[in-house]
Parts: C-alpha cells; sequence; structure tokens
C-alpha cells in the first residue's frame, strides 16, 4: 500500500501486546484514516493490496474493516470497493438526528424521516466553564466556541442546540464558515478540519424550560422538555464537541433504534 509514496508496514506491538492481530490492523487503519492519507468518500486499495501491505492474511484484513465498516469509518459499496465514510444527510438521519414526530404504533402508514431546517441564532468566542472544559478534557478558562441552532421539521421549531467546540481544534472556524456549510455540521469537521465524528455518547433527562430556550420552542417558561446531554468522539474516544439539545415533546419524540450483535 502507497501512503504518500511511502509503503507502510503494520506497526505491531510488542510480543506481550493483548490485542488480537486484527485488532492491530484495526488501529493501524484508523490511523492512516486519521492522519488524513484517505479523505471522507475516497476508495481505500483492495483487501488484498491492504493485507500485503500490512504483512497480514486476507481474512485477519476483512476481519478489522468489518469493525470499521460496523462502527461507520468505512462504508462497504457493492461492485466498487471499500471508502471512508462521508458525513452527509442520509448519515446524519441515521446515526444522530433522534426526533421524529409522534406515531400511533396501530397505524400502518409509513412516515417519512424529514431533514430538519437548522438556523444559526448566536456564534461566539468565549472561555470554557467547567462543564465544558470537563466534556472537552481543557481546562476551564480556555477558549471555546458557543454556538446555539434552532431546529424546524416542517415549519415546526421542536429543537435548540447549543454546541460548545475547542477553539484549540476548530482553529479559524467562523460564524459564515459555519453558517455556509453545504452539508451538515459533522461533514465540516470532517472536510475542512479534518475530525470525523465515530459516534456520541448521550445522557437525556426531564427539565422545566428556561426563558431564552422557551421563546425559541415557542412554549412557556417553565414548560416540561427533554435535555439531551451529547458529546460527540473521534479516533481514541477524544471529545470533539459538547452540545445540549432541547426537545419541545408535545408532539414530537425521542427516538433511538436499538439492536444487538451476534
Amino acid at each position: 500500500m502507497q501512503v504518500k509514496n511511502k509503503t507502510v508496514p503494520l506497526k505491531t506491538s510488542p510480543a506481550n501486546d493483548s490485542l488480537p492481530l486484527y485488532r492491530q490492523v484495526k488501529r493501524e487503519l484508523q490511523k492512516i484514516i486519521e492522519d488524513g492519507h484517505y479523505g471522507p468518500g475516497k476508495p481505500l486499495p483492495s483487501e488484498a493490496t491492504l493485507a500485503l501491505a500490512l504483512k497480514v492474511s486476507v481474512g485477519t484484513l476483512r476481519h478489522a474493516v468489518d469493525e470499521l465498516v460496523h462502527e461507520h469509518v468505512l462504508v462497504r459499496r457493492q461492485g466498487k470497493g471499500t471508502f471512508v465514510a462521508p458525513h452527509n444527510r442520509a448519515r446524519f438521519m441515521f446515526q444522530f438526528f433522534h426526533v421524529e414526530p409522534r406515531w400511533d404504533p396501530e397505524d400502518d402508514m409509513s412516515r417519512e424521516q424529514v431533514f430538519p431546517d437548522i438556523d444559526c441564532i448566536a456564534f461566539a468566542r468565549d472561555k470554557a466553564d467547567e462543564a465544558e472544559a470537563r466534556a472537552l478534557r481543557i481546562k476551564p478558562g480556555d477558549a471555546v466556541f458557543r454556538i446555539e441552532n434552532k431546529l424546524a421539521l416542517r415549519g415546526r421549531v421542536v429543537l435548540h442546540d447549543r454546541l460548545a467546540l475547542s477553539a484549540a481544534i476548530f482553529r479559524h472556524l467562523t460564524e459564515k464558515r459555519f453558517s455556509e456549510r453545504p452539508s451538515t455540521i459533522y461533514a465540516l469537521f470532517q472536510t475542512d478540519f479534518g475530525i470525523t465524528v465515530l459516534r456520541a455518547q448521550e445522557r437525556a433527562r426531564a427539565v422545566a424550560a428556561g426563558r431564552a430556550v422557551a421563546r425559541v420552542l415557542g412554549v412557556a417558561a417553565g414548560a416540561p422538555v427533554m435535555e439531551v446531554h451529547r458529546l460527540a468522539l473521534t479516533f481514541g474516544d477524544r471529545p470533539v464537541e459538547y452540545r445540549i439539545s432541547t426537545i419541545n415533546t408535545q408532539a414530537h419524540d425521542y427516538v433511538s433504534m436499538l439492536s444487538k450483535t451476534p
């Protein structure tokens, strides 16, 4: 495998490394992708070429690739090969957006999932408070970007987002660059800053709407709403975004699809 005109062998760990070989291969593939040698949507070499370059069997290589596909790092396209998974609207809806209009389980009509209309209503550079610093693994007082969005479904605002991003990671981010992005926020992270959000940890709780958020959602101050705290993670489970989403659940639900791998 040629990466920037250099052949890259598998950097195996010492003999006492407890990681199975396919996990070592997975780790090396992750590093190659994280370092930007293959950008979003770009194809990887064939499995035979990768296995030869990494000095492992095709079976071992395929096991590592299978895990990366399951984790949405890579995507297989029938007859075309394996590609670095891009962040796009479809992935956003499938993996990261969980708010849907309420429906009757006895209603057999299928409901099309609607992409939200997103408006940036605030953008500022500030100092991280203790909660933001703890979540992003930075120091209180370090520079962060604070961004607020409102999200509407079919013309009705149902969600208020408050994001905190480390300014050290997202250098040169501006309100214009953020607001005029051609795709999703996570696509912007990936294409402009080389940061791929792989997964997110979320914690949900019931709260009373504060005055500012209530105005955005069009509910009375003190009305019950759902608050979801999300920590978006990239390679090595490094946090890159701390987000607090407030959802008006009067006519919408937070929907999570659960599955269990064999």
